[in-house]
């Protein structure tokens, strides 16, 4: 396998699957822009929330200032579906932002590999709600 091959691969199996979905949250949780960039094809194109990116240079330029705004970011990702090439997971983070105001997103993700496991679509949906500290579930 070659650096481009980013296991596992499709066809994807629940165990599979889950393992991919395991290795994204890991790697979100990281903050590593350059490390969760990595995980996407050079032309990925994605939808997050309102904006829409093209390729690993935006992507990672995103990274960099969401994890910049998104202070103590925690992550927790569960797979939903999968078929062939495709995942679709659920997700809620937490982080506070630059005033001191925790917030806790909901979100759904579609994503679509191409047949060396990398991503090359991913279509995010998130609601942001604001929390107390006290409510926090991710630590």
């Amino acid at each position: 396998m070659t650096a481009d091959v980013r296991p596992p691969v499709p066809p994807f199996t629940e165990e599979s699957a889950r393992a991919k979905v395991r290795a994204a949250e890991d790697a979100w949780n990281s903050r590593d822009p350059e490390r969760v960039a990595l995980a996407y094809t050079e032309d990925s194109v994605w939808r997050n929330r309102d904006r829409f990116l093209t390729g690993r240079e935006e992507i990672r330029a995103f990274l960099t200032e969401k994890w910049q705004r998104e202070r103590d970011y925690r992550l927790r990702k569960e797979l939903w579906a999968y078929t062939g090439n495709r995942i679709s997971v659920r997700f809620e983070y937490e982080c506070r932002d630059a005033q001191g105001q925790w917030w806790r997103s909901h979100g759904n993700e579609q994503w679509e590999f191409d047949d060396a496991g990398l991503m090359r679509r991913r279509e995010a949906s998130i609601n942001d709600v604001p929390i107390a500290e006290a409510d926090r579930r991710l630590r």
